[in-house]
């Protein structure tokens, strides 16, 4: 049994006693504070940025829309291990399914999702190590990236080498004895700093929480900045992964009528299957040229190849009666490789007219992408079990996951402007547009061919007011095309791509840096059409999805010793022009009307280099039909942890111990519609039970 116990932990004395013992014999200092003296907390909440498309770099407070920044400090203090992990701390987010989502709209696999700009897939793995942060931008960005569903823009970003040398090495052990070694070292090759590197490189393997799981995770990922002049530099980046798990619990779908029950212990045996799971392997590289010509108007333009190779059997137990009896089975037919090649371009800088400044952009950006199938791929039963008595099943015969089809291509054109009129100190208008084209092939295993092409403008218009210099008002309105979703494995046109459909948006919000701590208050409507399986097994739009909510953000240093990442979110996802009574005007499935969390890290000036953080997250009841009869319940988790820096052997060494989900609370996550993400072929709902209490130590050295 693999499940947390104090004796669980008796690795620990042994991993940190014989650093202790080193430690008592030398001076302890505490390692270098990364704050700068002449900076206060409220300047660096005032300066905070994020990337806005081909707008470049704004500071959040000159932004109309709702925009989050988790960075790589959060990732390492509470030791991260992907970009789901990372996005999990934003409450508008939900980071459990196969894409991300914000404000209860999915993201596509490949639109919403994005490398330092450039479209990557979503629907593959990136671990925290590659990672300097993330930015995610809630709501309509299409008419600064091309089309895209209303769910947000996730801008995963690189680690960048340093000026300087640094050679860090972390070891770690976590729950199930999963075994973690990583290096990032940077710096530069040259004495002049000209060409710089940095390297990641990590290794994780052994079991999770589930009796006879696998997971792996191998990572080599290597970026350089080759500064060409003072003015220009070519940035790369490339990057090998693979990530297996399995043996973990398989998706609990259920057919007509049936209620999900209260989630099972996720330790138990045999509620997945050990040969089931997950095998991705994701290759990217990429490269930006960017030149500053006069210290104003400033060019981007990058370019970037992905291949992303999975080799999914997913075990699904679909309860049919209401005493838990459950068929098992595994499907092995969704897309087994993407090749992605997207580019951008991207020009801008200020001018000057009548005593307005014009802050100019201009730029292209666009994506040619592959679905490919595995010839022999399917789904196939494994038998029958209860979840008073969970059951191992024989392993079936998988197909050759390698002998693929090509199944789809989808390619993408856009054409950006973009303005920023500053009309008085306290007054300015943002106006953006893209002119797009979209093209959609799909290709039956049969070899049936059939394709469309749109093509359209998506716009968007802002005004914003500061009525003092730290507080910004605003209101914004987005139209949006964005490319038709994939149809869901399991239904008779899998993998077809739905023809191009519009989305539209108003938010309405403010933000506010009070004292060290960035404040973002939205209020927000979003209107798209729903596609699902229907009754006949095809893939289709079939009504719409009206979300209006309000979340409230708040992110920085309360104190110096005080630091919190947090908010709530207040949602009101409804289903409309179903043509049907039953599912009129009803909540859309997994979606609770309130989300909240919030992370505290509190350092203790009692005890030099101690730091202690508590993450909370509360969801509430989510219902599980279309037709709102069944549901299930809230939840609530807690996650606490605490840090240690100090100079070891003349070395700067951080120990970490973080444990998540503190009170063991059993869950159901990722809750979603069967015909949305193909699961259940029933068109019932699809749950996941939500990992136990897990435990990871780790000691992080600068050498």
């Amino acid at each position: 049994m693999t499940r947390f116990f104090p004796s669980r932990l008796a690795f620990a004395p042994l991993l940190f006693g014989g650093f202790a013992q080193v430690s008592l014999a030398q001076e302890m200092t505490l390692a270098p504070m990364d704050i700068t003296a002449d900076q206060s907390i409220a300047d660096r909440a005032r300066e905070k940025s994020a990337t806005l498309g081909p707008m470049g770099e704004r500071r959040l407070l000159d932004t109309p829309y709702s925009i989050s920044v988790l960075s790589s400090e959060l990732i390492d203090s509470q030791q991260l291990k992907s970009f789901k992990d990372i996005i999990r701390y934003m409450p508008s987010v939900q980071a459990d399914g196969a894409r991300p989502q914000t404000r209860g709209l999915q993201g596509s696999v490949v639109q919403n999702s994005r490398l330092d700009g450039l479209n990557v897939v979503s629907t593959t793995d990136y671990p925290a190590e590659q990672l300097g942060g993330v930015e995610v931008l809630s709501g309509l960005s299409g008419s600064l990236y091309g089309p895209a569903n209303p769910a947000g823009t996730f801008n995963l970003l690189s680690k960048r080498p340093t000026a300087f040398t640094r050679n860090r090495v972390t070891v770690g052990v976590g729950t199930g004895l999963t075994w973690l070694k990583a290096a990032d070292l940077s710096g530069p090759f040259d004495p002049d700093g000209k060409i710089k590197y940095r390297l990641n490189v990590a290794d994780e393997q052994g079991h999770s929480y589930a009796p006879g799981s696998t997971l792996r995770r191998q990572l080599v990922s290597l970026a350089t900045d080759f500064q060409i002049s003072d003015d220009s530099v070519i940035e790369t980046n490339v990057s090998h992964y693979n990530y297996l798990s399995k043996g973990l619990p398989g998706k609990f779908a259920v057919a007509s009528g049936v209620t999900l029950p209260h989630a099972p212990d996720p330790t138990r045996s045999n509620l997945g299957q050990n040969y089931s799971g997950d095998n991705n392997t994701t290759d990217t590289a990429s490269a930006h040229f960017k030149h500053d010509f006069d210290g104003n108007w400033k060019l981007d333009v990058g370019a970037l190849r992905q291949i992303a190779d999975r080799e999914s059997t997913a075990v699904t137990n679909t309860l049919i009666n209401n005493a838990g009896t459950y068929r098992s089975s595994v499907a092995s037919a969704t897309a087994s490789r993407f090749t992605i090649n997207s580019y951008l371009a991207n020009l801008n800088g200020s001018v000057y007219t009548a005593g307005i400044r014009h802050d100019l952009t201009v730029g292209v950006t666009g994506f040619d992408w592959d679905n490919y199938n595995p010839v022999a791929g399917g789904t196939k039963t494994l038998g029958t079990a209860s979840l008073r008595n969970p059951a191992g099943f024989d392993e079936p015969d998988f197909p050759d996951f390698t002998d693929r089809y090509h199944s789809a291509n989808a390619r993408q054109r856009s054409f950006v402007l973009g303005d920023t009129l500053t009309l008085t100190p306290k007054w300015s208008l943002m106006v953006s547009g893209s002119q797009s084209r979209l093209t959609a092939d799909n290709y039956s295993q049969a070899g049936v061919h059939t394709s469309s092409r749109d093509s359209g403008i998506s716009t968007a218009s802002s005004v914003m007011y500061k009525p003092m210099d730290d507080l910004t008002l605003y209101l914004t309105y987005a139209d949006s095309l964005q490319q038709g979703d994939s149809a869901a494995a399991g239904s008779s046109n899998a993998g077809e791509i739905l023809s191009p459909y519009r989305s539209r948006m108003w938010e309405l919000g403010g933000k506010w840096v009070a004292r060290g701590v960035n404040l973002s208050l939205a209020a927000f409507q979003i209107k798209r059409p729903f596609a699902y399986t229907q009754p006949d097994n095809v893939y289709a739009v079939a009504g719409d999805q009206r979300n209006r909510g309000v979340e409230f953000l708040a992110d920085g240093d309360l104190t110096q010793n005080l630091k919190m990442f947090g908010g709530i979110t207040w949602l009101d996802p409804k289903l409309l022009s179903t043509g049907n009574e039953s599912t009129e005007d009803t909540r859309i499935v997994g979606l609770s009307r309130v989300t909240a969390s919030l992370l505290t890290e509190y350092r203790i000036d009692q005890v030099p280099g101690l730091a202690v953080n508590l993450n909370a997250r509360y969801a509430s009841a989510r219902p599980t039909d279309d037709s709102n009869d069944h549901w299930v319940g809230s939840y609530k988790t807690f996650d606490a942890g605490a840090s240690y820096s100090t100079r070891l052997m003349k070395r700067d060494t951080v120990y970490r111990l973080e444990v998540t989900n503190l009170a063991n609370e059993r869950y159901w996550t990722n809750i979603v519609p069967g015909g949305l993400n193909g699961y259940t072929g029933a068109g019932q709902a699809s749950a996941t039970p939500a990992a136990p209490r897990m435990v990871q130590a780790s000691i992080q050295v600068d050498l």
